[in-house]
């Protein structure tokens, strides 16, 4: 084995043991910077070493035997020491700095201490900018300037927001530690939120040149699962996941053969991923089966559901997703969730009817740059026959979306306004 390629074995060793080894040091140390530097140092040494002696049968434990011995050198040194015996329980002195068997732990791949540094990573005492790009930083592996390219800014303002986050939670004196009773819902809310927040940008990227990044809705998902693991008895995990797995099933049929986006009801079904379609029904039966009221994230998953569930798209319940809207506006009411459920109600009823809730919602200022109102407007009113005020509105969603791709399927869509009349009622 080259050293280049001994190089590349353990860049991928670092990205899949690099969170359980992080997790691991954090309980010790109790600070996520230091556990991180230490996890950085045994990669410098693997670096060192490996290319010469060869990989190990087990890198992770090895990762984590010269880590934890640095974690305890950290312990000897730092000047605080004191304070640490009084705050731990004077663990380290009963175990005569000692730490656990984490050579042990470091194998289970759904251990608590992972699951304690998610919930730290999305603590909400971060931004949510923070929250996503520790986050990716810690338990996606990714380094600074892969995140940086992921959403499209510049490193050093994605290696402030890391350094600022864990100056933050250090300063918080954020626990590490799962929460329990009443705060663990509003926790794990945080933690949804950032894995769909990357799952979002990877969909459907907010600005540039790419229609979709495949690389962040593998991310997320990832995570998802790893989170579905942890918490086995949490609907809504369950139905992030669902939600997840049925929306990446589509990547194929998203986009066509110069990168240009294809809407949904354009699709060749035929490209849809039926193993991932298999695998979100799938976590959407495993959370109905816990028997608790569905929550937002359930509630989208079964809209998913829906589509993947016809064979052509004259075949979809639309009547049943506006129910499944009106119920997700009745526990997150949102501009955003009523205009997908005029959507919905154009496609079940005809784009009258949906065109008359759109109309609506023109008037709501948090809608005011959000590019999809112009866009379905635009889209009813075709249906409609009324080009010319179809063209304006696809027109306005063109300016006012950042992505390349997006511009240039409205603007093409502007631009068949131009001539002839179009079909009314529903397609």
């Amino acid at each position: 084995m080259t050293t280049t390629d001994t190089h590349g074995a353990i860049d991928a060793v670092w990205r899949i043991e690099s969170p359980k080894l992080i997790a691991g040091l954090a309980r010790i140390v109790r600070d996520i910077g230091v556990a991180e530097d230490l996890a950085q140092d045994a990669l410098v040494v693997a670096l060192e070493k490996w290319p010469q002696s060869g990989i190990p049968d087990n890198p992770g434990a090895w990762l984590m035997a010269a880590a934890k011995h640095r974690a305890i050198d950290h312990l000897r040194r730092n000047q605080r020491l004191e304070r640490k015996h009084q705050e731990l329980g004077y663990e380290f002195e009963t175990k005569q700095m000692s730490v656990p068997d984490l050579n042990a732990a470091i194998d289970d791949p759904i251990g608590d201490d992972l699951l304690r540094l998610v919930f730290v990573a999305c603590h909400p005492v971060l931004s949510s900018e923070a929250r996503t790009a520790l986050t990716l930083r810690l338990l996606g592996g990714l380094t600074t300037d892969e995140i940086a390219r992921a959403f499209l800014v510049p490193e050093p303002t994605v290696a402030q927001r890391i350094v600022r986050a864990k100056r933050t939670l250090a300063e918080a004196r954020v626990p590490f530690e799962v929460p329990r009773g009443a705060e663990l819902g509003a926790r794990l809310s945080s933690v949804l939120e950032v894995i769909y927040l990357i799952f979002n940008e990877g969909y459907s990227a907010t600005a540039g040149d790419d229609w979709m990044r495949p690389a962040l809705c593998e991310d997320a998902l990832r995570l998802g699962r790893i989170l579905a693991e942890l918490a086995p008895n949490e609907p809504e995990v369950h139905g992030l996941v669902a939600l997840m797995e049925i929306q990446t099933s589509r990547s194929r049929a998203r986009v066509g053969p110069s990168g240009e986006p294809v809407l949904l009801l354009d699709q060749n079904r035929a490209r849809w991923d039926h193993l991932l379609i298999g695998r979100g029904l799938a976590a959407l039966e495993r959370a109905g089966k816990l028997g608790r009221t569905p929550g937002p994230y359930l509630l989208q998953a079964e809209i998913a559901a829906c589509h993947a569930r016809a064979h052509t798209s004259e075949e979809t319940d639309w009547e049943r997703i506006v129910a499944l809207y009106v119920e997700l506006a009745e526990i997150t009411p949102s501009p955003i969730v009523e205009l997908n459920r005029a959507v919905a109600v154009a496609m079940a009823r005809g784009p009258a009817a949906g065109l008359e809730l759109v109309n609506e919602l023109t008037s709501d200022p948090s809608l005011r740059s959000y590019h999809l109102l112009p866009s379905v407007r635009g889209d009813l009113l075709r249906k409609l026959g009324r080009l010319d005020e179809a063209r304006a509105e696809f027109e306005r969603a063109a300016s006012l979306t950042r992505n390349a791709r997006e511009r240039d399927l409205l603007l093409e869509r502007a631009r068949t306004c131009a001539g002839g009349a179009a079909p009314a009622g529903p397609q």
